[in-house]
């Protein structure tokens, strides 16, 4: 192999490398720098990898080792101490960290920025080479502007963020807990870890290492629908460093996996038809993760190629080929379905009556830490390292694939970079593990991008048709509502995705007559299943489309249509559930009545309004429990251990906070871990209910140790566990025979404004939400404004076109998300209304934040040009215009 000499860190360094490579693989395989992350490689586009080579920023995965003979490359594990701490305190301090995998390079960025004086639009502009999925960029800005002043300063980073100003005057950082101090509920206690995730210290899966380990590579299916003739290993098992290539018949128990549905082969076999592009047909296992991925290359496999099913209505047809041949009701996975009242009778009385057909587009994740997951064989058992959203979910699942117990499968969360529903299915674990349990020899499998945007499942293209009707006044009086989403080749949850559709049909308003239907239905696209909104995001693109007709009919604007047909406690959400006197949607609309009304008057300003609903915890009859354990450690240590993931929210983060606020004990002495272990039983990270659930459980837990340390002192309760548990089990399916539905445990509330200027671009959205009681004011405002982010992606510019079954492209370029530049400002107001359900009456924001903003942004554009868009994306806005991709203008 050849080799090269460059000055690494200050450091005269010569490695070899083989052809083929790119630096930022000799970086982390050869030299073992892991501040540099795979988001991309070698599409260049995230900015993960960012290094500097001869004082300039560069992407590591772009370069060729050869083009580095002589250079001089500085990682972040060779900027200056100084500079480092400032740069991650400003990170930390400002909001700045979420999930933390794109943090390391945009940090190697920043260092270049601090010299100088650099405004908020330089710095955006500084960033367009990077993405972040969870902030929303402006904390990001925040933090880069304050670590230029205190480095060009030569003081400390302030300790309070640029923008602490959440709740209005009133409020900011001096709201403290009942112990006065930020550290408990309701102050903004700093990220969990975030210095070291800041600075690329904090290890995610695919910079794990461990003794005598072998790396893997999947082989894909190239056709959605094929039959698999033959797979033949013999050219991969020639190439360099080779150990094993497994298929189908190396699987020791079950072939098939899924979270709802078991319809999900690990492997597909020889005669067996292929679903999708992302089917793994066989895992390379190789001495290197290159040399696995080039013979996966390697590996022949013959088709016998069949058309595809790619539409969903036309898959519903009597003479439609079968996705899954066994099925006896065809393509159609699930019908939900519900009324109450009389809709037909409704309509015919209505003085208004609008029918409209709206459609949403399939939408890629793109969390920034492609899946990956390492396995280590024990005696009597094996371990599992993974992102997970659902350790217990993954532990359940692997078990009957080894065939061995439930308990002999150990899987532990190593930190998850980004998720967003995403990383709910099993993407490779299963995989991971046969190869490790066959070979006796731990095994890591790290997916390139493309391999995920092929295997994990998207969001649900979902198209909607309503007939609506209202009395003179613009109240609702009727909604009928017919839904097909396309649900691709495997369930996932998409027949609880269409159920949440249906369940959000008509949106946080009060209709007496309501009659609902709902398909979910098999194709041979890239699966779908969950993603931030869950439904009810595509719900509410149509009823608030639906709402701005009427208040055009009318002849009122749209704050004054919503305040006239808003729930109140008591009024009925579409599924017929009471709300409570927790129910915060006029709260949120009245906090953005000034800015709507203001906007509206102005002669450059074009305004539009919306209002979100969206359940906290699964429900519809399916169990919501949340477990935590505090376990006393020696050397005067808690560990707090739950089966929920930490996945950017702040879930770790606000733990320690709860078990301040009972004990008064600091947040610096706990140490927070997610594993499968049956005593913290908890179900997916889903449906915003883990920072809910947790505080609930996390507080008895805390409360029980408060008590003993009354009496005792820490060091002398060493080895004493408290458990705290919350369960929530009374909820009802939609549509099942109850006088008193109770299909959620609670719900959270939004209402926004988006504002487009004279030039037609987006110049600024306004979103005041409804949490109940925001635990960390900072992570909360930061999970919205990046909620937002992507709502706004979704509204003007986010698509994954397929074509026969193909993604048009398997670029993060051609995705159409938004960078820092083209991101508007951001105003969040955290609104509290108390819940009855979460702890200290917390509600879910991971996912409202995105429910009501594409028919908030629709309507601003109607105001705009008078056009009324019903499909997303809105591309042809001008709004849509700077990350509108090219291949898709």
């Amino acid at each position: 192999m050849p080799d090269i000499t460059f000055q690494l860190n200050g450091q005269q360094t010569t490695v070899s490398y083989e052809t083929g490579m790119h630096f930022l693989e000799l970086l982390r395989e050869q030299c073992g720098i892991t501040s540099a992350k795979d988001g991309c490689a070698p599409q260049g586009y995230c900015g993960c990898c960012k290094i500097m080579v001869d004082g300039r920023p560069t992407l590591s995965c772009l370069r060729r080792p050869e083009q580095m003979e002589g250079r001089e490359v500085v990682t972040l594990e060779g900027v200056p101490e100084d500079k480092i701490k400032v740069l991650s305190d400003a990170f930390v301090q400002d909001g700045g960290v979420q999930c933390g995998f794109c943090t390391p390079g945009i940090v190697m960025r920043a260092a270049s920025l601090l010299d100088g004086e650099p405004s908020r639009e330089k710095i955006a502009k500084g960033l367009a080479g990077h993405l972040c999925r969870c902030t929303g960029y402006a904390r990001i800005v925040d933090a880069v502007q304050s670590a230029a002043e205190a480095w060009q300063s030569g003081q400390s980073v302030a300790h309070r963020p640029r923008r602490p100003d959440f709740f209005g005057e009133e409020h900011g950082l001096t709201r403290t807990s009942q112990n006065g101090n930020r550290h408990g509920v309701g102050g903004s206690s700093p990220r969990y870890r975030g210095h070291e995730h800041a600075v690329g210290q904090k290890p995610y899966v695919a910079d794990m290492q461990l003794d005598e380990m072998l790396h893997a590579a999947v082989v894909l299916s190239e056709h959605p629908r094929a039959k698999v003739l033959t797979i033949d290993p013999t050219p991969a098992l020639a190439m360099s460093g080779v150990e094993r290539v497994l298929t189908a018949e190396d699987v020791p128990g079950e072939r098939m996996v899924g979270l709802i549905v078991r319809d999900w082969p690990i492997f597909v076999a020889p005669g067996e038809i292929t679903h999708c592009v992302g089917d793994v047909l066989a895992l390379v296992v190789a001495d290197t993760q290159f040399h696995a991925r080039q013979a996966a290359a390697a590996v022949a496999v013959q088709y016998e190629v069949l058309e595809p099913v790619s539409d969903p209505v036309a898959a519903l047809a009597p003479d439609a080929p079968s996705v899954h041949a066994n099925r006896n009701q065809g393509n159609l996975l699930d019908t939900c379905s519900f009324a109450r009242g009389d809709v037909d009778a409704a309509l015919s009385k209505a003085a208004h009556v609008i029918e409209e057909t709206f459609s949403t587009q399939r939408i890629e994740h793109a969390f920034l830490e492609p899946e990956a997951c390492l396995a280590k064989p024990d005696d009597d058992g094996i371990t599992l390292y993974s992102q997970t959203q659902g350790v217990h979910d993954d532990q359940q699942q692997i078990a009957p694939v080894l065939g061995i117990a439930a308990e002999k499968v150990r899987v532990e969360l190593v930190t998850n970079g980004g998720a967003f529903g995403g990383k709910e299915d099993l993407s490779v674990q299963a995989q991971t593990a046969v190869a490790a349990h066959v070979l006796g020899r731990p095994v890591r499998t790290v997916l390139s991008r493309d391999e995920s945007i092929r295997m994990h499942p998207k969001r649900h293209p979902i198209t909607m048709t309503y007939t609506v009707g209202a009395d003179a006044e613009g109240r609702l009086t009727a909604i009928r509502a017919r839904m097909i989403g396309d649900t691709g080749a495997y369930a996932s949850v998409g027949m609880k995705v269409l159920e949440r559709a249906a369940g959000h049909s008509c949106g946080p308003y009060r209709v007496p007559n309501v009659d609902v239907e709902a398909k979910t239905v098999y194709t041979n696209n890239p699966p779908c299943g969950a993603m931030r909104g869950f439904g009810a995001n595509q719900a509410s693109f149509a009823i608030e489309g639906i709402l701005d007709m009427l208040a055009d009919r009318i002849g009122i604007d749209g704050y004054d249509i919503r305040e006239r047909n808003i729930l109140a406690p008591g009024d009925a959400f579409a599924t017929g559930q009471r709300m409570t006197n927790s129910c915060g949607i006029r709260q949120s609309l009245e906090a953005v009545r000034d800015v709507y009304k203001q906007a509206r008057a102005a002669s450059n300003q074009h305004v539009g309004i919306g209002c979100g609903i969206k359940n906290t915890g699964i429900g519809n009859g399916m169990d919501d429990s949340g477990r935590l354990l505090i376990r006393v450690l020696n050397g005067g240590q808690l560990e707090i251990l739950t089966g929920y993931t930490e996945m950017g929210q702040g879930l770790f983060t606000i733990l320690p906070q709860v078990v301040f606020e009972e004990t008064g004990l600091e947040p610096d002495i706990m140490t927070c871990r997610t594993a499968a272990d049956p005593r913290v039983l908890c179900g997916m990270t889903t449906a915003s209910r883990a920072t809910a659930l947790l505080t609930a459980a996390g507080q008895r837990a805390a409360v029980q140790l408060a008590a003993d340390l009354e009496n005792s002192s820490l060091q002398a309760l060493v080895g004493r566990e408290y458990l705290g548990e919350y369960i929530c089990d009374f909820t009802t399916k939609p549509g099942a025979d109850t006088d008193e539905p109770k299909t959620h445990m609670t719900f959270s509330y939004a209402t926004q404004v988006a504002i487009v200027g004279d030039n037609g671009k987006l110049t600024r959205v306004v979103a005041a939400h409804d949490v109940g009681r925001a635990i960390n004011p900072l992570s909360c405002a930061g999970q919205i404004e990046g909620s937002l982010h992507m709502g706004i992606g979704y509204a003007l510019s986010e698509d994954l076109p397929c074509t026969g079954g193909h993604p048009d492209s398997l670029l993060l370029r051609d995705l159409g998300i938004l960078k820092a530049k083209d991101t508007p400002e951001l105003d969040v107001i955290l609104v509290e209304v108390p819940d009855e359900v979460g702890g200290y009456g917390s509600k879910g924001v991971g996912e409202i934040g995105l429910v009501p903003t594409a028919g908030a942004v629709a309507g601003a554009l109607y105001a705009y040009d008078g056009i009324r868009r019903t499909r997303l994306p809105m591309t042809d806005a001008p709004a849509a215009a700077a990350s509108v991709p090219k291949s898709r203008r």
